[in-house]
């Protein structure tokens, strides 16, 4: 069988963009192998023996009789699937993503050419498209003219002329996304077995955004055709309800938030921790602390960050989060301006005055008003998470290839957890400098 044979399951989104099951052309599919690791559970006749029940009786029955129809979980655990979720916007895909049990990638704001982006408009309307459209030129406008700023203040020193316009271009997308309004449209991948997945799609389709309501009814859609025999679960009143009041507090917005962060160690075990000063402080760079250091308690923080850094941090799903709001109530985030070319940055007030009235004009939901919100406008964050997590997110996210906005929360944090929980980090000693080698972070086909 060829690549050109092979039919993949594809839904598309009622809201636009389009779901894709992967079919990797596998003899033994998701739910096949399911059954094969539910059938080793319980029996000590073998694999061997296992397969030949797989070929009599195929995983049809079996998968309908025990993990739909007897309610056994976890025989859902035991099968994966690749899903493509394409032309959705940034929030539906922070919304797909908004669980600690996500695995897969989305495409980078470094890498996408937004002049053929897809803009989502939840008001499908000429207003909403014209204001969209609006964002999308001013952010093409600045990338030149940042471009040569960048240049001008970062000349090329020792690395291969290619690899320095990459880091130019790397950093002049790093500064001028904070231009693009959360409605733009991103592509991303999601692996999980069969029973995240279900589990998932039972709060995507209460989703405060239709949107994502829109993107829970094709996944559903997409994930029977592809696997009939795993997604036939019924539906239970009381917790459907439940998951509706679920969403109606899902965005977390805090107008008073703190705009350095504001670190808590009042949940830490102080002298749980000194029991294992030598180990810590023998922890060489590279290597996590030990998952069982987790029992001497967590850590909290408060900080404003602007909303493309949040899809950053975001990925660190040892941590516990909230989905922060994205409004212009805390202002657009000040390493933006700072950093854009002059001729910008004199235009850059006026531009987002002309946003906030035409936002107001359209009349619309402060969830709505998301989708035309550039993400370099601040929110208010908050963060849990345990020792070991906390430590791994700010020593990776305190270093000069970070996005600034990140490294200077990442940075505040560590400073604040080594002065109080007298712990070294392992983190970069210039994390601000503009550092070539930025160009070599992509990947190359040879």
């Amino acid at each position: 069988m060829n690549l050109s044979d092979l039919i993949h399951t594809t839904v598309p989104i009622k809201s636009g963009g389009e779901i894709i099951i992967l079919n990797n052309g596998a003899l033994i599919n998701a739910e096949s192998e399911a059954m094969l690791q539910a059938l080793h559970s319980r029996s000590t006749g073998g694999l061997k023996a296992h397969l030949k029940k797989l070929a009599e009786k195929g995983a049809s029955n079996f998968m309908q009789q025990y993990y739909i129809g007897y309610g056994h979980p976890s025989i859902g655990d035991c099968g994966s699937t690749t899903i493509f979720i394409e032309g959705v916007s940034l929030l539906a895909a922070k919304a797909i993503q908004d669980t600690q049990l996500y695995s897969g990638q989305e495409s980078s704001t470094r890498y996408i050419d937004f002049s053929k982006q897809p803009l989502i408009d939840p008001t499908n309307s000429p207003e909403g498209k014209r204001l969209l459209e609006k964002q999308r030129e001013f952010y093409l406008a600045a990338q030149e003219p940042t471009r040569q700023n960048l240049k001008s203040k970062f000349p090329q020193e020792g690395e291969d002329a290619k690899i320095y316009e990459k880091a130019i271009n790397a950093r002049t997308f790093d500064i001028t996304r904070g231009l693009l309004p959360a409605g733009v449209a991103t592509n991303l991948s999601w692996h999980t077995n069969l029973r995240q997945a279900s589990d998932r799609i039972l709060f995507l389709r209460h989703h405060p955004l239709q949107e994502v309501r829109n993107i829970a009814e094709a996944l559903e859609k997409a994930l029977t055709s592809a696997h009939p025999n795993s997604f036939t679960h019924k539906r239970y009143e009381q917790t459907e309800a439940f998951q509706d009041k679920i969403a109606k507090d899902y965005f977390y917005h805090d107008p008073f938030c703190p705009i350095e962060p504001v670190v808590s160690f009042d949940k830490i075990d102080l002298s749980e921790l000194k029991k294992y000063k030598a180990l810590i402080d023998a922890r060489p760079p590279k290597t996590e602390l030990p998952k069982y250091l987790a029992q001497a308690g967590t850590i909290t923080a408060k900080f404003q960050l602007d909303f493309g850094s949040f899809r950053d941090i975001q990925r660190h799903r040892a941590i516990q989060q909230r989905m922060p709001l994205l409004t212009r109530e805390l202002g657009f985030n000040k390493w933006y301006v700072e950093n854009l070319a002059p001729v910008v940055r004199n235009q850059l007030q006026d531009h987002l005055e002309k946003i906030e009235k035409e936002i107001t004009s359209i009349g619309i939901s402060r969830l709505e008003e998301q989708y035309f919100t550039p993400i370099g406008y601040n929110t208010s964050n908050r963060l849990s998470g345990d020792l070991p997590a906390i430590v791994y997110m700010v020593e990776l996210r305190n270093s000069r290839f970070v996005h600034p906005t990140l490294q200077r929360v990442a940075h505040s944090i560590s400073q604040q957890i080594t002065d109080t929980l007298k712990i070294p980090l392992h983190i970069d000693k210039e994390p601000g400098r503009f550092d070539e080698r930025r160009g070599k972070h992509d990947l190359i086909e040879k």
